[in-house]
């Protein structure tokens, strides 16, 4: 099954999408935002080229599990998506994905340059890997946003 994983931020969007299998995760497109209405169609769009068969949003909750400010509106984000996708929606904890990523970009020698352009789909491979693992260890259906 191909996923297709979004991290929502304030000023960008972080696409990336997995392998046929459902197995790898790889970054796909950092995308400017827009407007809610217009992210929405966006996502949906770049979920409809990629074949996806679900989307995953990263769910910035903090690190003492609250869900603030950032929280509220990617769930508002879920909420369009949901209402305008055909396909299901799903929340992944995204806690430390933008500093793994960072990491993992550091590690490949890219520089900060290229960090700064490629960190929200990098952060966004990092959520959908995590969450593609997840589904290997455990089959239990996931809550929609």
């Amino acid at each position: 099954m191909r996923v297709l994983a979004v991290d929502v931020g304030e000023r960008n969007i972080g696409i990336a999408v997995s392998d046929p299998t459902g197995t790898f995760a790889s970054p796909v497109a950092v995308v400017k935002s827009v407007g809610p209405n217009r992210d929405v169609a966006r996502v949906i769009e770049l979920a409809r080229e990629q074949e996806a068969q679900q989307i995953v949003v990263g769910m910035p909750i903090s690190l003492d599990g609250v869900r603030r400010e950032q929280a509220q509106r990617v769930e508002a984000f879920c909420d369009r998506l949901r209402a305008h996708a055909d396909i299901p929606v799903v929340t992944w904890d995204e806690r430390l994905t933008t500093v793994e990523a960072e990491r993992r970009m550091r590690e490949a020698g890219l520089s900060s340059r290229k960090r700064r352009e490629r960190r929200d789909a990098a952060a966004a491979a990092v959520i959908l890997q995590g969450y593609l693992e997840s589904l290997r260890f455990d089959s239990s259906p996931r809550p929609a946003c």
